[in-house]
């Protein structure tokens, strides 16, 4: 017998990564790198339990981000890309 045929097949981890920081309003924003995926949120908590249910509870995949970070769902899918986020650039990120 093949082994496919007697065990289930493995749950592949999801591929993309979340960014976590809070808007010009104060809302705590969650952008998957892709801009496929996102929401706002008013707590911080919130925030981080819906993008580690979305990375299969991957704390590596998820990224905070410092200074502004504005919700952008307005763009169409693309291939991954990783925006370079560090405290030494401009203090407001946004995803287009």
């Amino acid at each position: 017998m093949n082994r496919n045929d007697t065990e289930p097949p493995e749950r592949s981890a999801p591929s993309t990564s979340f960014l976590i920081g809070q808007d010009s309003r104060g809302r705590w924003v969650v952008q998957d790198e892709r801009g496929l995926c996102g929401g706002l949120f008013v707590d911080r908590g919130n925030a981080i339990r819906f993008a580690m249910d979305e990375t299969g509870k991957r704390p590596q995949a998820i990224k905070m981000v410092p200074g502004i970070l504005e919700l952008d769902m307005s763009r169409p899918a693309e291939p991954a890309s990783s925006p370079s986020i560090d405290g030494n650039r401009a203090r407001e990120h946004r995803l287009f």
